[in-house]
């Protein structure tokens, strides 16, 4: 054996490995571990090369949609339509006049020619100003109390939110023009009283920020987009075109009496002289004031050389006739902004008031009697002006009745829009609990008569 100085237990280990062992060499594994080793080697290697590639034109074009495309099949002839606006999206206004006629009418209409009639009639009567007196806070209260909401005065004029409004001066008729975020202007001739008394038009492609019906004229209705400023002039029922700018327009309003020349000011913070007397369609100067943005401007009511502009943080005056294109200095400037201010005016009588909205919930209210170099507030009034994003931001205007009133929108329940004094004192709230239960975050006060307009975020009108 050769083994006998081993363990019974050792000797039967050592016979087990020697009979496993001659079992093993006679499956001949070691040739299977072989063959194994050559396939995984060769997979390895052929999962690595480059495949040749193919050639170009024996490749087969993958399939598309032809509706996709928008290519008709072969052999059946494309149908002539129009092309249709995606959801959302409206056919693009082309560049110079657009002709007044409302965006549901196919024929002519004759409730369209008797609004537009109604329109050119009242421009021509001048308002008599003669016995016009501002009364007094007692009285005025009383004329605020007398004035109601009813349900024939409420009506959807536009198709999105209303983003700006301007109300005719005439007194025998109310003839509310609104403009929204897609360019649409709806005019309401509310002393209609028929469902036929509101009619769309769409001069303009993006928001309607500004609108004033021109103080001269009251035929001419101008209005401003983000890329063009329009007249609507019913006389001849078109909207001319007066401005256009690849800067984005924010606001404007008139140097002069006599409408020719206006101040506009641009969403990258620049300010434009327009002219309307002069051939193009360019302004007459632009002038960096050194703001990010400015959001409104407004001209001084008897000083008409001073404009106030509203940007972020900063609310300043300046002169117009000191304007040129870089390095401008502000007259004056109104402290205490903390966040971005939606909106400045001047008091519609002698312009010593100016009243701000800003978001740092606050309606401040300033002594511009004297341009000084820095104007402190006279009263700040707590105000909620946190309106969201689905909201127009308030803008706070004054009562062109009333030098030291001005109307501003509320967050407050039950919905209401606001008079407050200069002081701060709040004088009287708009609420009508059945017909008012949205907010008004856009104003407009008739300039003699007992009369408000609110608009809201779905394009509805209120009259009180």
């Amino acid at each position: 054996d050769g083994h006998s100085q081993l363990s019974a237990y050792e000797r039967k280990r050592l016979k087990n490995i020697t009979e496993n062992a001659k079992f093993f060499a006679a499956l001949k594994l070691h040739k299977v571990s072989a063959r194994l080793n050559q396939i995984a080697n060769k997979k390895q290697l052929h999962g690595t090369k480059r495949s040749k590639p193919k050639k170009v034109e024996d490749e087969t074009a993958p399939r598309r949609s032809m509706r996709l495309l928008r290519v008709e099949p072969l052999g059946i002839p494309a149908a002539e339509m129009p092309a249709q606006p995606a959801l959302g999206e409206y056919p693009q206004v082309p560049a110079g006049p657009v002709p007044m006629v409302p965006e549901d009418q196919v024929e002519d209409s004759k409730w369209t020619e008797a609004l537009l009639s109604t329109w050119m009639r009242i421009s021509e009567l001048k308002a008599d100003d003669a016995d016009r007196c501002t009364p007094d806070i007692e009285r005025y209260q009383e004329n605020l109390s007398s004035m109601v909401l009813s349900e024939e005065n409420i009506r959807k004029v536009v198709k999105s939110r209303v983003c700006s409004m301007a109300i005719h001066p005439s007194e025998s008729t109310i003839l509310v023009a609104a403009g929204d975020k897609w360019g649409h202007i709806g005019l309401w001739n509310v002393s209609c009283g028929s469902e036929e008394g509101a009619h769309l038009f769409i001069p303009h492609n993006l928001e309607v920020s500004c609108m004033h019906f021109s103080p001269c004229n009251p035929a001419h209705l101008l209005s401003l987009s983000t890329d063009t400023l329009r007249c609507g002039d019913v006389t001849r029922a078109v909207f001319d075109e007066i401005c256009r700018s690849e800067e984005n327009f924010s606001s404007f309003d008139f140097l002069e009496d006599n409408a020719s020349t206006a101040i506009v000011g641009h969403w990258n913070g620049m300010v434009a002289v327009v002219d309307r007397r002069t051939p193009g369609m360019s302004s007459e100067l632009s002038a960096d004031i050194g703001f990010k943005k400015t959001r409104t401007v407004h001209v001084h009511p008897m000083n008409k050389q001073y404009f106030l502009a509203a940007g972020l943080v900063n609310v300043c005056v300046f002169d117009v006739r000191y304007l040129k294109p870089q390095g401008n200095k502000p007259v004056s400037s109104l402290t205490g902004h903390t966040k971005s201010v939606a909106s400045a005016y001047f008091s519609p009588v002698t312009g010593s008031r100016v009243v701000t909205v800003c978001a740092d919930d606050k309606l401040r209210v300033y002594d511009t009697t004297s341009m000084s170099t820095t104007i402190t507030v006279l009263s700040s009034i707590r105000h909620n002006s946190n309106t969201g994003r689905w909201l127009t931001r308030f803008r706070a205007i004054w009562d062109p009745k009333q030098e030291h009133c001005f109307v501003v929108g509320s967050m407050a329940q039950p919905r209401q829009i606001n008079v407050f004094q200069d002081t701060g004192k709040l004088l009287h709230a708009f609420l009508n609990l059945d017909c008012l239960s949205s907010v008004c975050s856009i104003n407009v006060v008739h300039p003699s008569q007992n009369i408000l307009v609110g608009g809201n975020s779905s394009g509805r009108l209120h009259v009180f």
